[in-house]
């Protein structure tokens, strides 16, 4: 491998240079071309102008410029033209691989992007399968200009393999502001993951630090690139655990061109009503097991009462009897199809007036279609309908069933117990709907019953991101907007921090409604030192036995300091101090009972810092992270404060091991963990 830079004067970067400025100016061109469309007189009415003139406005938004992110960040050379399933490339061709496809005035291709085909050699190959690839170049930047870049000659064998430097020092850079791409870093292994076809779902166990996040975000955008079309149409999700997070990684598509991609939290899913009040940990745990599912499906369905009485039908001066043993079958098919009650309510009417035509016809009338539904309408068959099958309310029906004893045991029986029927009912049930304080937990059952009524719409692609943290209920919400879509899950089992964390992904996936999906697992570490890793590692017999340990890439010495002290929040602030005398992002993280503590230590010290969500500047870099809000986040430097601190902040030691350990991994450089309690034993 060769490296080149600036400081070198036969370096031919100067070519390289060019070719930027030109493609820069390329860009310009498109996105002009772009804003100079006329369509007065393309378009034939003005839904369709409305239509093509957002097509057009999001075109000329995916076209900007970004002036520090690079615009393309590597090139291969082929040996010969590439298959006959990739239609560019001649013997020999260069192809420079970027975020974004660039052409020139005459359409010929100056940057390609990274989802193409002819990309894929840029992640995968290797001197074992240089898969065609004479040279792979990767291009190094400050700011937006080309500085340096390195070349691999994969088709020589007298070179030597080695780690790319410049590839290092991107995974390295400090973090300032919100999450960036990976797309110059993917490994061959988390491109594999990248691009797994949209029809089957995928499941990404890795550790901290393996770059699960960014995998899931940038397969949406693979798959946007390969299946535009069919996505328009359905919708693409992101999903994650707290709107913190999602601050945290709204800018990567963007960055990848990807405008249209909706982020929510579970909680944003299922807000159908306002959540306003907390469950204890009993009542949370009986309300997210799968099996209230049952409770809720015996207990919409108990709202039907088979007939009893016949339907008399008049029209003109004829009247038309429908038995009641005729109306009873026609109830039981419906009942026993298993469709949304919603859905046989509606069927219902038109069923029995179905039998009232074939009463006519028997009698020599020719009615049709328009007859019988007149018929559906008649009043004494919308009389039937109502006290048959009479209309759902879901908030009501969860608000009857968490206030009513008898109406739980009565649809609980044989699913739960005793125990855990009382574990669900409000000791003081509130009058109505509105004046519920609701919990995160009731909004889910809400949305289950929601769902038996009518169905949930399906998009074709969700991403959910932290899911070791959901409970069976949750799931099932998540799987229900893909039904007919696939998903990618992300998470960690040892970065559980619920009571109902995610034991096993077979069982998680089972009630996604995903059970076929694949489970890849990511344990080559880019982010977390390995000196900062392996420290951490040490928690993982006691909190996720069996799981395989991250292998860090990165060797820093010097990333870990541990120091006992006497005065925790001086000390605090003297390891923040330290950290921020060097580049990039600090996250000092608590217990959420210090919290106020060390804010208060920080305003005296004259130290302005943020909170979690809030985007770092180069003059503000410092966040006040309670632990419980740390998941998903990064920083360049970690200040620790008092791990037993975090421990002793959770219900259960084995949470609060978990709690710790999603703590100490956050660091990408450095990490320094002060206490002046004793360690947990687990890190001694």
């Amino acid at each position: 491998m060769q490296a080149h830079d600036q400081t070198d004067p036969a370096d031919p970067l100067a070519r390289e240079r060019a070719h930027l400025t030109a493609s820069r100016a390329a860009l310009r061109a498109m996105r002009a071309d772009a804003e100079a469309l006329d369509i007065r007189d393309v378009t034939a009415n003005w839904v369709n102008a409305a239509v093509l003139e957002r097509q057009i406005d999001d075109r000329i938004k995916a076209l900007a410029d970004l002036a520090h992110t690079p615009l393309f960040f590597g090139r291969l050379d082929y040996l010969h033209a590439p298959g006959a399933d990739q239609a560019e490339g001649a013997d020999g061709e260069q192809f420079y691989i970027g975020r974004r496809h660039v052409h020139d005035a005459d359409g010929d291709p100056m940057v390609i992007d990274w989802r193409a085909p002819v990309s894929q050699p840029f992640y995968r190959a290797s001197k074992k399968d240089p898969m065609d690839i004479a040279l792979r170049r990767r291009f190094g930047y400050t700011g937006g200009d080309l500085t340096a870049y390195e070349d691999e000659h994969l088709s020589d064998p007298a070179e030597d393999e080695r780690a790319s430097r410049l590839l290092q020092r991107e995974i390295e850079r400090p973090r300032v502001g919100p999450m960036r791409d990976i797309v110059a870093t993917i490994q061959p292994e988390q491109d594999e993951i990248v691009r797994s076809e949209l029809g089957g779902s995928v499941c990404v166990q890795g550790g901290p630090g393996t770059g699960k996040t960014a995998v899931g975000l940038h397969r949406v955008a693979y798959l946007l690139y390969a299946h535009r079309e069919r996505l328009a149409r359905t919708g693409t999700l992101v999903i994650g655990p707290n709107a913190s997070f999602l601050h945290y990684i709204e800018q990567v598509l963007p960055a990848l061109g990807e405008l249209e991609v909706k982020q929510a939290t579970v909680d944003d899913l299922v807000a159908h009503v306002e959540v306003r009040g907390t469950d204890d940990t009993a009542a949370a745990l009986v309300k997210g097991d799968a099996r209230m599912a049952e409770v809720l499906r015996r207990a919409v369905r108990s709202h039907v009462t088979l007939p009893t009485e016949p339907v008399m039908v008049v029209r003109g001066s004829r009247r038309w009897r429908v038995p009641a043993y005729e109306l009873e079958e026609i109830v039981r098919e419906l009942l026993a199809r298993e469709i949304r009650y919603g859905a046989a309510r509606d069927a219902l009417p038109q069923r029995v007036a179905h039998a009232v035509l074939v009463r006519m016809e028997q009698a020599g009338e020719a009615p049709d279609d328009r007859v019988q539904d007149a018929v559906a309408r008649n009043p004494a068959v919308k009389a039937a309908v109502k006290s048959i099958w009479p209309p759902v309310d879901p908030a009501k029906l969860v608000l009857r069933l968490l206030s009513d004893a008898e109406f739980l045991a009565e649809h609980a029986e044989g699913v739960l117990d005793a125990d855990e029927q009382k574990a669900l009912l409000w000791t003081k049930p509130p009058r109505s709907v509105k004046s519920a304080k609701w919990s995160a937990a009731d909004a889910v059952l809400i949305d289950e019953a929601h769902d038996l009524v009518s169905r949930t719409p399906s998009l074709g692609h969700v991403v959910l991101d932290e899911a070791q943290d959901l409970s069976p209920m949750q799931y099932r919400a998540v799987g229900r907007r893909c039904t007919t879509g696939s998903a990618t899950v992300l998470g960690d089992l040892a970065q559980g921090t619920t009571p109902w964390a995610t034991r096993s992904w077979d069982e998680a996936l089972g009630h996604l409604g995903k059970a076929d999906a694949v489970v890849e697992e990511l344990t080559a570490g880019f982010r977390v030192p390995r000196e900062v890793i392996a420290y951490a590692s040490r928690l993982l017999p006691a909190i996720a036995p069996g799981l395989t340990e991250v292998a860090s890439v990165r060797e820093s010495p010097g990333s870990l300091a541990v120091r006992e002290v006497a005065d925790l929040d001086a000390a605090c602030l003297e390891a923040c101090a330290e950290s921020l005398r060097r580049e990039g992002s600090i996250g000092l993280i608590a217990a959420d009972a210090r919290v106020p503590a060390l804010a208060q230590a920080l305003t005296a010290a004259g130290v302005t810092y943020l909170s979690p969500g809030e985007e770092t500047t180069p003059d503000t870099r410092l966040t006040l992270v309670p632990a419980s809000l740390a998941k998903g986040l990064e920083y360049d430097y970690v200040v620790l404060d008092e791990p037993a601190a975090v421990v002793d902040g959770e219900p259960d030691e084995r949470t609060g091991l978990r709690r710790l350990y999603v703590a100490l991994t956050r660091a990408v450089s450095g990490l320094i963990v002060v206490h002046a309690a004793p360690l947990p034993e687990q890190l001694a």
